[in-house]
Formats: structure tokens, sequence, C-alpha cells
């Protein structure tokens, strides 16, 4: 038995190519990650950022050329396809955006399946279908077929068809994309729940921010095929490690900046407080601030003077835009 919180998938050193004619594409370069026992982790980027990649490499839906990717502390390098095809099916589940449900058959028939390809059959089967989901709260729907139900049921029926086998890991790629914005809100509580309850590790692919921020127990920052931080969504948040993943998570106002020393920081030719030290005595920095890290005062009780040039009501706040020396920061 595993220690719980313990190293259960790491990922050393990974890397994968596409060629295309003589182009090459490095969609993972040089990727490493350890991931806990009971995790929720969500790996955020934008297109082509290698997140899908990356997904398809845990699942062995896809092979990496060089590095290697450890489950149980046992190296997937020493199964043939065969052997890999057959361990994962008992050891990872899959659940995508599109739900692949057969629409002629019942909700119960189609979580069935899987334990038929899995060799498990009779009563064991109906019982163990009926469980997943009874877990996902779908016990009273048993009967019913995919064109009966809408979309958020259809993709917890997905759920409980990639939860019948009992993995260890759950690999989801953006499984909420197709769904509208409440239905979508809700079911992201819904799968936080469940993967409360079911104490396995869900890996959730995602480019939008907030579902990342809200589910999460760590983010996994990608672009261009490399990580870009790891942390808990209010290290991520708050301590950007760079300029990308500041821009990329939430609204910011970068601007250019000298490290004086530790904690206070220079632009404009007034020296602010800070919460980062480590730099080399007036280091060139990039500053990041959030908006909403920003008071507007009165003129004489301001450090920096500028002009509103926009106001914009967003239901919970205002965004107002202030130009200032040619620079228009977002408060």
């Amino acid at each position: 038995m595993r220690r719980k919180g313990s190293h259960m998938l790491q990922l050393n050193h990974i890397k994968k190519e596409y060629k295309t004619g003589d182009l090459v594409q490095k969609a993972l370069d040089d990727v490493s990650l350890n991931l806990r026992d009971n995790e929720f982790v969500a790996i955020l980027g934008p297109s082509g950022s290698g997140k899908t990649t990356l997904l398809n490499v845990i699942g062995g839906l896809d092979r990496y050329d060089s590095g290697d990717l450890i489950i149980n502390g046992i190296s997937t390098k020493k199964y043939t396809d065969r052997d890999w095809d057959s361990y994962r099916n008992h050891t990872i589940g899959f659940v995508f955006q599109s739900y692949n449900l057969i629409p002629h058959q019942t909700v119960l028939s189609n979580v069935e399946l899987a334990l038929t390809i899995s060799g498990i059959s009779g009563a064991e089967r109906r019982n163990r279908a009926t469980k997943a989901l009874e877990q996902v709260g779908l016990g009273d729907q048993l009967h019913k077929h995919p064109s009966e139900m809408s979309g958020g049921q259809m993709q917890r029926v997905a759920i409980a068809r990639a939860l019948v086998n009992h993995p260890q890991v759950l690999l989801l790629d953006e499984p909420l994309g197709a769904l509208d914005l409440r239905l979508r809100k809700d079911m992201q509580n819904e799968l936080k729940n469940i993967q409360q309850r079911m104490g396995i590790t869900f890996i959730y692919v995602t480019h939008d921010q907030e579902e990342a921020l809200t589910m999460s127990d760590t983010i996994v920052v990608m672009n261009k095929g490399k990580i870009q931080q790891i942390g808990r969504p209010e290290d991520i948040y708050n301590e950007p490690k760079n300029a990308f993943v500041a821009d990329f998570i939430g609204e910011s106002n970068i601007l250019n900046g000298v490290m004086v020393r530790d904690k206070v920081v220079k632009m404009y030719g007034r020296e602010f407080p800070c919460v980062d030290g480590g730099f080399a005595p007036n280091e060139p920095v990039d500053v990041v601030i959030r908006p909403e890290d920003i008071d507007i005062v009165p003129v004489e009780q301001g450090q920096l003077v500028g002009t509103v040039t926009s106001v914009t009501f967003k239901g919970m706040q205002y965004d107002i835009i202030v130009d200032f020396r040619g620079f228009k920061w977002l408060i």
C-alpha cells in the first residue's frame, strides 16, 4: 500500500517531438514532474503549450521519445505496447470533452462496456457499474438513454465509465469545454467532490485560468512544451515565477523596474515595497502589479498621477484604465 501523499507518478526529463517533413516541433521539452496520491492537478496553458501531449504521454496514448515515466515506482520503459495497454486499462481512466456514449444503449450499459472490455461479466459487472453511477449522482438514471439526458448528465456518465475500473489516476482533457457557463460551474464543484470522495489523483487539462484556480490543489503552467511553474493556486497567482505566468494567470500590469534591495523595488523614480528578495542590488526586474492591488485616490494622496481613459462595469467590479506616461494601467 502506498503512503498517502506519496509520489505515485513521476515524469523525469520527458521529451516528445513531432516531425512533419523537415519541420520538428518540440511538444514536450525536458519535462519533469512529481504527482502525489489523492491530488487534484490542473495542467494549464495556451493552445500548443504541450498540455494535451503531456496528458497523452501519462496515459500511454502517445509514447515519449526520451526520459522516463514512473508509476508506483515502476518504470514504464519495461512495458511492450501490449503490456502497457493492459496495465493502463487497470491504472488510468480517461474523460474527454466529447462524451463518446453509445446512443442506442442505456446509461448502465454504457458504463458496463468498460468492464466487458476488461473481461468482467455477470452480476459483478452490473454491481460495479451501478455503484459508479451512484457515485456521480446518477443512481436513478440507469435505464435512460443518452438522448434523454442533459450535457452535464452525459458528462457524468462518461466519468462513471472512467471510474468503474477503479483507476489510480483519472485524466481529464478539457471535459467541461462543451457545457454552458452555469452548467460548467456546477460540474466544477461536482468533479472536485467526486475526486475527494474517490480519493484518487485527478489530472485535469484546461486553458481556463479560473477553472484551474478554483478546482485544483496544484497547478502546472505550461508554454511551448516547457513547464513554467508548479505550485498551489495561491502561489501561482500571487508569486508568478516569470512574466508569462503573471500575464497568463489573471490580469496583470507588468512594468520595468529595478530591485534596489530586498523587498524594495524602484520604478518611475520612486521606491515601492514589494514581497521579493534575493536579487542583486539594482538588478533590472519585471514588476507585476495585480489590478485589485491598486487604489485610486485624490491627486494629493497618490504616488503616481494619471488620467482615467475608460471605465467598464463588469458586475462584481469596474475595470478602469488609467494612462500614466503612455502606460495603460488596469485597475
